[in-house]
């Protein structure tokens, strides 16, 4: 399922129309990534949770070439599901 999947797929549900399901799903985009930036944790119950985790520096190779390189640490979006997703998704 792309974007204008889930939109038409809120849109069905939920009665708004496209413009309106269209800014509901950004809306909850901009706010998950507002809070990720921010270093907080989007805890949604039953569904799951978005968090900011950090990946270390390492030593990376160019494939191309052999070499190796320092890759710097950074930080990284993750989502770890909840129950309820993961007991919808084994049934």
């Amino acid at each position: 399922m792309n974007k204008s999947e889930l939109i038409d797929s809120i849109k069905a549900e939920t009665g708004l129309s496209k413009d309106d399901a269209t800014k509901a799903v950004n809306a909850f985009i901009s706010s998950v990534q507002g809070a990720l930036e921010r270093g907080d944790d989007v805890v949604l119950v039953g569904f799951g949770t978005f968090s900011v985790k950090e990946r270390a520096a390492r030593t990376g190779r160019n494939p191309q070439t052999g070499e190796t390189l320092e890759i710097a640490a950074s930080k990284v979006p993750g989502f770890r599901a909840g129950k309820g997703l993961k007991d919808a998704v084994n049934k």
